[in-house]
């Protein structure tokens, strides 16, 4: 695997990260008893934390790695909406938000009880074309100022016009690197790279049936969209590059798998970081593959730091 980039490398890199902003709460506590009012467990809860979500976790891992990062998306006015620029501020990231009044600011809020989530309320509601449009303002004026865009698409509606920002940072030479949701990946035509995991490949071209069938569904895709290359993250499976010169496949790291919460938001944010200091995918693909087998070891939405990377 080739060397962890320096810390002037990595600090040099400029990632503008563009998508559905999340906070992720999570309520800590103990289960003794089950409710007298309803057969559900009672938990009493003795911690409360927030952590960055989404897009906003996408671009946390980026600073985590030492890179510079700029966010844009999409917030209420609310409390939740105040916790994630100030979460943001702590975490060295720059942010770009757009104010909504129309939408509460996204969040999920998780309940553990004994380290087990027993419960998940999430708020939401699509934002409205206005912030939208404002949104792709925001990241057309940003964009010569960054190597790589990142769009974390969580379909929360965010990303209801991508397409003229896909459009633009082409045509000033940056990468563009695509999490997508849903099964309209033409929505992402002239990205440089698209990383589904395995259900939402599935759920793009169907089911394959062995690994020549998945290569020949993942080449039409990467053709018919004019992409790059398309890298199908695969769980315990590993990851697989297709680009023009053929596959490239790297085994999953043997790590116990603790929370999956997140792990695609540190493959995406390792990918961009690589890419920005100048790394090509293939070795961006190893570090993104160890990056992601750490996170998935720690409890909820993580980060990975350097030194867990060997850096």
């Amino acid at each position: 695997m080739s060397a962890f980039p320096s810390a002037e490398a990595r600090a040099a890199a400029r990632v503008l990260v563009v998508g559905d902003l999340m906070l992720d709460r999570y309520w800590f506590g103990e289960v003794e008893r089950i409710s007298p009012e309803a057969p559900v467990p009672v938990v009493r809860v003795s911690v409360s934390e927030d952590r960055l979500g989404g897009a906003a976790n996408v671009a946390r891992n980026v600073a985590a790695l030492g890179g510079q990062v700029t966010l844009v998306g999409i917030v209420g006015r609310d409390e939740v909406a105040q916790t994630l620029s100030t979460l943001s501020a702590e975490a060295g990231i720059k942010t770009r938000f757009v104010n909504d009044e129309t939408v509460p600011t996204t969040m999920k809020m998780r309940v553990l009880g004994r380290q087990q989530q027993l419960l998940r309320v999430d708020f939401e509601k699509t934002p409205t074309e206005a912030a939208q449009a404002e949104i792709a303002a925001q990241v057309i004026e940003a964009l010569p100022h960054h190597e790589v865009l990142v769009l974390s698409d969580y379909a929360k509606g965010v990303l209801g016009q991508v397409e003229p920002i896909i459009a633009r940072a082409r045509a000033l030479g940056c990468i563009v690197l695509v999490d997508p949701k849903g099964d309209d990946y033409g929505r992402y035509r002239g990205a440089s790279l698209v990383t589904p995991n395995r259900a939402e490949m599935r759920e793009a071209v169907g089911a394959w049936r062995d690994e020549d069938d998945l290569s020949a569904r993942a080449q039409r895709l990467r053709e018919a969209l004019g992409l790059q290359a398309l890298l199908v993250t695969r769980s315990e499976q590993g990851m697989t590059l297709y680009t023009a010169e053929g596959r490239d496949h790297v085994e999953a790291q043997a790590r116990e798998v603790f929370d999956v919460s997140g792990a695609g938001d540190t493959v995406i944010a390792t990918l961009a970081l690589m890419q920005a200091v100048g790394l090509d995918l293939h070795a961006a693909m190893r570090w993104a593959n160890l990056a992601g087998a750490v996170v998935v070891g720690k409890l909820g939405t993580s980060t990975v730091t350097p030194a867990e990377l060997g850096g």
